[in-house]
């Protein structure tokens, strides 16, 4: 019986506790959402700078670029330049995989190197003659006279 009593009284403390909160917590107290209307105007203030934003998005993009051209293209011919290279040493490792195109192709550069050597190095006249060459295709890509120093 003393039991039951105290269950009872403990029922019914916890029953007022429950009262008491709801009475404090009147509508003032709680947050309220924002009325409908101003969500809405809200969203449509967000489109229409998300809309302004991305038609002067070509203007920012070519103000960006007309900024830091040099920069890009440096940046680009890089990338472009790692790239190349990348697929050169891919395609040279291929062909090197391939048995016996590795030695042939050794082969080939040490006789292209014996003919150079004996062609153009050993004689003082053949020498002159490889330096007027190179200087010829100096003048035709460069655009220079022969006196003019390399810079």
């Amino acid at each position: 019986m003393e039991t039951e009593l105290q269950q009872q009284q403990y029922v019914d403390a916890a029953s007022q506790n429950h009262i008491e909160a709801l009475k404090a917590s009147e509508s003032r107290n709680l947050p309220m959402l924002p009325p409908a209307s101003q969500n809405e105007e809200q969203w449509q203030r967000i489109g229409r700078q998300i809309s302004i934003f991305l038609a002067k998005l070509p203007e920012y993009i070519g103000r960006f670029y007309q900024e830091y051209k040099l920069p890009i293209i440096g940046f680009a011919l890089l990338v472009i330049t790692v790239m190349a290279l990348r697929i050169f040493l891919a395609v040279l490792n291929a062909i090197n995989d391939i048995p016996l195109v590795s030695p042939i192709l050794e082969l080939i550069g040490l006789g292209y190197t014996i003919w150079f050597t004996f062609r153009y190095l050993l004689k003082d006249s053949t020498r002159q003659e490889l330096v007027a060459e190179i200087r010829l295709l100096q003048k035709q890509i460069l655009g220079r006279q022969e006196s003019e120093p390399l810079s």
